[in-house]
């Protein structure tokens, strides 16, 4: 891993340009880590319904990790971003610093919390024994692993904030490569290692985020970044404070996100292992689209931090919404793709008919809801860049708790079964894309301070 030397000036090229130069890594870091997730699924749904629905259970729960972290990963990318549009390397250097110490302290307490409660999570759910015991597990060591996610997730906002998505994707080329490699060997045993079925997935990922933390610790030492970090162990109040209060709003979003679905969770477990085994199909299938969306946004985030920093809103207007129309060219394929091949897409990840079944009527009615979710998605990531993380909040959660009384709603009193479950999912995907760019239109996020 080398020092990236090429780098543009995102608060002058041409935005196109400037658009995918800073996506395409982002886009081949998400897509990597979706083939990881295929791949996951692949590997355990072998193993059967049961350890399938254990894994796609525990990842909601994953989820939440992910979103605490983002509470950091977002002030980041808002306030680092800014300071280098303005020239300002020292405050972003600063940023970085208290962003990285308490990222750690953060990780180590929800640690302790999450394996701690990982059964009663699973109680929640109502999931079958089976799948409560194997999920504990899965779950209690992608706990142990938070510090993991939690520092290259700090690590990626900061060399992405910085303008280079490139080092990020080196990074994820090789941890996500070395985690699929470990996959069958520790699941069923090859090589001469021990049969550990689900736990082996847990384990190649804990072990493979780790490699992938210790390999930003080196880049950071041999001075990767535009400025210098010094990693110094004192938490300055003050600025995480500043990082939390740009994060949060973000960061609830996703948790309540996380929690809806657990409530989504078990509406579809009252249709048996099968329709959760779907559930996870869909989501895994689906992640081929937001994954892809979500690395656009980060273009666009870093872009919309950057031009406001050099003082330029009407240059990151332009960014944001140019990113939008690439971002609804690609759903729109991906949505066709769900229309016309469901079949062969939910047999890829298992061979049981009734899983199948239910997977391609998910597949079918997801399909609608494609572009509004790049919509949404892209000007979340428009939002932050901004610092303006509260619209964004103020559309998702009504957006995502709406979904259990609906869900409800369609599948048992109004008689659509699963497919009610779908629905709702999609409805409500629809009405949060088109509020959030309404909103966004109306520009007021030029004028956030942070």
């Amino acid at each position: 891993m080398v020092r990236q030397k090429k780098q543009i000036d995102l608060t002058t090229e041409k935005i196109t340009r400037s658009i995918f130069f800073l996506a395409w890594p982002v886009v081949a870091t998400m897509f990597l880590q979706t083939t990881f997730a295929i791949a996951d699924a692949f590997w355990v749904g072998k193993l059967g319904a049961v350890s399938l629905a254990a894994v796609i259970s525990s990842a909601f729960m994953i989820w939440i990790i992910y979103s605490l972290s983002s509470v950091i990963s977002t002030g980041v990318v808002a306030m680092v971003s800014r300071f280098v549009g303005a020239k300002d390397e020292a405050s972003a250097s600063y940023v970085s610093e208290q962003a990285i110490f308490f990222s750690v302290l953060s990780a180590l307490a929800l640690s302790s919390v999450g394996i701690l409660t990982a059964k009663q999570v699973f109680l929640l759910m109502g999931t079958e024994p089976e799948v409560t015991n194997l999920g504990v597990i899965y779950l209690r060591i992608t706990y142990a692993g938070t510090i993991f996610f939690f520092l290259i997730d700090t690590f990626g906002a900061v060399f992405r904030a910085s303008g280079d998505t490139k080092t990020p994707l080196r990074v994820a080329l090789f941890t996500v490569g070395l985690n699929i490699i470990l996959d069958p060997i520790l699941i069923f045993g090859w090589l001469g290692f021990p049969e550990l079925g689900t736990t082996g997935a847990a384990l190649a990922t804990f072990i493979s985020q780790g490699i992938g933390t210790f390999i930003f610790f080196v880049l950071l030492k041999r001075k990767s970044l535009k400025f210098e970090l010094r990693l110094k162990p004192k938490l300055d109040f003050s600025m995480i404070f500043r990082l939390i209060k740009i994060g949060i709003p973000t960061s609830v979003s996703g948790i309540l996100f996380s929690v809806v679905y657990l409530f989504i969770n078990k509406i579809t477990a009252s249709f048996g292992t099968e329709a959760i085994a779907a559930l996870g199909i869909g989501n895994r299938v689906e992640s081929v689209s937001y994954l892809t969306c979500f690395g656009f946004s980060i273009a666009s985030s870093t872009l919309v931090g950057q031009n406001l920093g050099a003082k330029k809103p009407q240059r990151a207007e332009k960014s944001a919404w140019t990113t939008v129309r690439i971002v609804v060219l690609i759903t729109g394929f991906i949505s066709l793709m769900f229309l016309a091949f469901p079949k062969y897409i939910s047999s890829f990840f298992i061979s049981d008919p009734e899983v199948i079944n239910m997977a391609i009527g998910y597949l079918r009615i997801l399909a609608l809801s494609q572009v509004f979710m790049g919509l949404e998605i892209v000007l979340e990531g428009s939002f932050a860049g901004a610092g303006n993380t509260v619209p964004p909040m103020i559309v998702s959660v009504p957006g995502s708790v709406i979904r259990i009384p609906l869900a409800y709603l369609l599948a048992f009193p109004l008689g659509a079964g699963v497919n009610g479950v779908w629905w709702s999912i999609t409805l409500t995907s629809i009405v949060k894309g088109t509020a959030l760019a309404l909103w966004f239109k109306k520009g007021g996020w030029k004028k956030k301070k942070i």
